[in-house]
């Protein structure tokens, strides 16, 4: 099955790539390796604010990671035109606005890995993976993302 006929089962339509809030672009690809850069969780087109272990539970910090992942693919397919071009999710780095005392952002971070690993299959869409917390990032928002892919 096409990535895209999977992302249509799945009911999950591509975002375009959203226009970079600094000084950085949306993602750069060197030989056959593509960097994605970070990627903040939005709700209802917004900035999906909070904080885990304060304001918002696992699970909403999961289903923001989710999120995440579907702006990543939407990056993806702008910067290779073609997401069946992808022969591997090399790596998702995650950033979890979470309190002192959070200890699940790896159970948010699967949020997008689990995502990943449906859409792209348990060969490509396995990844290796940090999940970190942290004091803050920009905008307040409750998590980020980035991403490295391989392409043929």
């Amino acid at each position: 099955m096409s990535i895209y006929a999977k992302l249509s089962q799945l009911g999950i339509t591509l975002p375009p790539v959203a226009a970079p809030a600094a000084a950085y672009v949306p993602f750069v690809q060197t030989d056959n390796l593509v960097f994605l850069s970070g990627h903040i969780a939005k709700k209802d087109g917004q900035v999906w604010v909070g904080q885990l272990g304060n304001n918002m539970a696992t699970e909403e910090g999961k289903a923001a990671a989710r999120a995440i992942a579907i702006d990543l693919m939407g990056t993806l397919h702008a910067a290779v035109g073609d997401l069946n071009r992808v022969k591997r999710i090399v790596k998702v780095m995650s950033l979890v606005n979470s309190t002192g005392t959070f200890t699940e952002q790896h159970l948010v971070t699967n949020g997008a890995s689990e995502l990943l690993g449906e859409v792209f299959g348990p060969e490509k869409g396995a990844h290796a993976r940090s999940a970190f917390g942290v004091a803050q990032i920009p905008l307040g928002a409750c998590v980020e993302i980035e991403l490295i892919a391989e392409v043929a």
